[in-house]
């Protein structure tokens, strides 16, 4: 037999014969391992380094551990051991490395040779290991780290489908029957990981190997099958079904099942599903939630189509926990489309109630769902409907109405949807004596108040009957707590803005004649209207600061008065000071940059941007029937005067500030058209 000369620069360097022989007769040779891996065995298989040269690190040990006999005496660096091979008489070489190589070595976190290798989808190394250590990969085979995986785990979890083909066939030849069925710390088997993955290669090769385990559950629930449709590998999921059948589990967490994750995938995935077994659309979760529920709420038609055409007619009207249907769901998230389908498969299902009384119409008016009760009007506002027309006034156990809970959430535009197309009743008296109007004052928002109050009124909304001396009006305390604390920053803006404008009136365009001291400009148009905007400007801000400083000062009620007009007195402030602004750039002949007409511009988006954002959410119709309300009906607007008088004033000041910026728009265009017959008169001059 051939001899090896190895070269080992060992780490008991220089030891004793009798400590060697300890060492060696302590290797581990048990199922726990406690040495730790050579880094250069560890290197070679994470770098998937060539087979000879990690085939060499370990059969250097496995000579050294089988053939040492008697003493070896001191071995120092450099020093050449003959040692026999029991493989055979092939040589691999002489090998320089820093400490021995043994296959049983583990990393700190339990992982063998076989792990790692499994990990990196080296199936030709797992080979050659079994071919030259047998005995040692049938023990690590089923081997586990501190997270209880064996290197099947870590070759499914990887994707390697020749590793977990090839550990399959090392299994069955080693007679590891267990391994395919061994689950880790978390209860999940190879299957799991790979499903969990969408590995579609390796979830073909497990379950051909053994369909067994696509029945197995871990420790949260899930089957492989639950997890292959988290995945959103249709491929896996077919392999799942088409290789198991019938010993596939489609258990998930919390009593779900594979419909209930399918649905937010895509509606292929809920089609196999469906065919598969269509008992699935029947099971409910922990909150007695189907499928069909979770599909409602996610909001895709045609995953909630699918259902509808294999579920039984009953997946319809199955409640949950709480009383709500499939409809119930898509309401309350405001998704149309779905709702229209549910009720064209099932009309009757609209009349289904939750636990509280509610139809889905009052679960989308309670959640401000405005195109899905808009739907509802549509479809049951028409006398052939009659039966189901009394769904949009109906009340629930509580006494509410739709409409009573739109005003509630403050959804200023379902509340005009039901008033101005449903013709829905606005005197309806819940179980605590409250009608709609009522409820407006529990808004928080002012601007959210308004709109309700708008509205209400608007369509001949009364209050609760009760004594006028007993209503408070709406946040009058806040509102005097807000004023308070704004008056004294909107103060320093107004002398800011005052003090600019007199500054400008001292500094004008173009300067003063050294002899006459007069304008340069004097009988230019254009600075002409610089010094009407900017005397404007001095008023206005002069104005809004005494007003301001009177709101602060005063106690009064009406004190919010005072606060309102300065407020116009300072936008008024503002806008000419931009006019101004514009006009000196005329007069002086530099208006021409294209930069300054992109400034003008925006500041006119800005204009209406802010108009925008101050107007209520209500129609210009509803604004004006509800000033017609004030002046037609005596009663309506001593209400409104007296529960709601921010309401009451709104509408006629945001009138003045929107008749202030259409002035401004008039500044503007006015001021660029006096920079053109200016340009004209001067190139006619030229002429």
């Amino acid at each position: 037999m051939d001899r090896q000369h190895i070269q080992l620069a060992l780490p008991w360097r220089g030891s004793s014969c009798d400590q060697i022989g300890t060492m060696m007769s302590t290797m581990p040779n048990d199922d726990t391992p406690s040495v730790r891996m050579c880094p250069r065995l560890y290197r070679a298989v994470r770098e998937s380094r060539p087979i000879e040269e990690v085939a060499a690190l370990l059969l250097q040990q496995h000579g050294a551990a089988t053939n040492h006999t008697g003493c070896f005496g001191k071995i120092g660096k450099g020093r050449i051991l003959d040692i026999h091979s029991s493989r055979g008489s092939s040589k691999y070489g002489i090998i320089q490395h820093d400490g021995w190589c043994d296959i049983r070595e583990v990393t700190d976190e339990g992982n063998t040779v076989l792990h790692v290798a499994a990990e990196k989808g080296y199936s030709e190394l797992i080979q050659e290991l079994h071919h030259k250590f047998r005995e040692e990969v049938k023990d690590l085979l089923s081997r586990r780290n501190s997270a209880l995986d064996t290197p099947l785990h870590c070759a499914a979890r990887a994707g390697s489908d020749t590793a977990v083909t090839v550990l399959v066939k090392l299994a069955k030849v080693c007679g590891e029957s267990n391994l395919l069925g061994g689950k880790n710390e978390a209860g999940d088997t190879a299957l799991h990981l790979a499903a969990r993955h969408g590995h579609v290669e390796v979830v073909k090769a497990l379950v051909s190997a053994s369909a067994a385990e696509a029945a197995d559950e871990n420790k949260v629930g899930a089957s492989p099958l639950y997890l292959a449709v988290m995945s959103g590998s249709v491929k896996a999921v077919k392999e799942i079904i088409d290789k198991c059948r019938g010993n596939a589990s489609y258990a998930g967490p919390a009593s779900q099942n594979a419909l209930h994750a399918a649905v937010f995938q895509s509606s292929k995935m809920v089609d196999i599903l469906m065919e598969w077994s269509p008992d699935l659309a029947s099971k409910d979760d922990d909150s007695g939630s189907s499928p069909l529920h979770y599909a409602s709420s996610d909001g895709d038609c045609k995953v909630v189509e699918a259902i509808l055409r294999a579920a039984p007619p009953e997946a319809v009207y199955k409640k949950d926990k709480a009383g709500l249907s499939a409809l119930h769901v898509a309401a309350r998230m405001g998704h149309r489309r779905v709702v229209k389908a549910l009720l064209e498969r099932r009309p009757d299902a609209a009349e289904l109630r939750d636990k509280h009384g509610r139809t889905f119409v009052h679960a989308a008016a309670a959640e401000g769902r405005s195109p899905v009760v808009s739907l509802a009007i549509e479809r049951f506002r028409d006398s052939s409907k009659s039966k189901l027309r009394g769904l949009l006034d109906a009340q629930d156990k509580e006494g509410n109405t739709p409409l009573h809970l739109a005003v509630a959430k403050g959804a200023s535009g379902v509340v005009d949807a039901l008033l101005q197309k449903g013709k829905v009743r606005v005197d309806v008296l819940n179980n605590d004596g409250h009608t709609p109007l009522d409820l407006a004052a529990n808004s928080k928002s002012y601007l959210t108040m308004v709109s309700l109050v708008v509205t209400l009124v608007a369509f001949k909304a009364s209050p609760q009957p009760k004594r006028q001396d007993h209503l408070e009006p709406w946040s009058i305390s806040a509102m005097k707590k807000g004023i308070e604390k704004s008056c004294d920053n909107l103060v320093v803006v107004a002398v800011l803005i005052a003090t600019v404008a007199f500054a400008a009136g001292f500094n004008v365009p173009g300067g003063f004649a050294e002899k006459t001291g007069k304008a340069n400009l004097r009988k230019d148009p254009a600075f002409v209207c610089f010094l009407f905007l900017d005397t404007l400007a001095v008023v206005t801000s002069v104005a809004a600061a005494i007003l301001l400083v009177y709101s602060k000062a005063s106690c009064s009620s009406g004190s919010w008065k005072s606060f309102v007009a300065s407020l116009h007195c300072m936008w008024a402030s503002l806008i000419s000071l931009m006019l101004a602004f514009d006009a000196a750039l005329i007069a002086t002949g530099t208006s021409c940059s294209s930069g300054l007409k992109v400034v003008r511009l925006c500041v006119q988006v800005l204009i209406v941007w802010i108009t925008m954002c101050v107007a209520p959410a209500t129609s210009w119709l509803t604004n004006l029937r509800f000033l017609w309300q004030l002046i037609s009906r005596p009663k309506g607007r001593h209400v409104v005067q007296r529960q709601y008088p921010f309401a009451g004033a709104f509408i006629p000041n945001l009138l003045l500030f929107m008749l202030t910026n259409f002035m401004a728009f008039i500044g503007f265009s006015l001021i660029s058209f006096l920079y053109s017959v200016e340009k004209y008169v001067l190139e006619k001059g030229k002429i």
